[in-house]
């Protein structure tokens, strides 16, 4: 695990409806300041969501698998600084 993502939030979207998880997910996104990050824990891997972010913030995150399953996932999913 690394230094950011012992300090990161961790959002646990477990326990919410499958359907409500990537609004969620991109409110948190959204919100992240530059050179932030939080670590999001599933049940699944969320790559899909990684492709998602990907084309409504291009190049603008980082996503750095922490724990790959198979029963827990988590992601640390952070927002780079200003581009140079």
């Amino acid at each position: 695990m690394s230094d950011t993502a012992q300090s990161a939030d961790v959002v646990d979207v477990r326990s919410l409806v499958p359907a409500d998880r990537h609004a969620k997910i991109f409110q948190l996104v959204d919100a992240l300041k530059p050179g932030t990050s939080f670590v999001l824990v599933n049940d699944h891997d969320p790559k899909p969501l990684y492709y998602q972010l990907e084309a409504e913030y291009p190049g603008q995150f980082s996503w750095d698998y922490v724990e790959q399953g198979p029963q827990v996932w988590r992601v640390e999913i952070g927002k780079h600084t200003e581009a140079a």
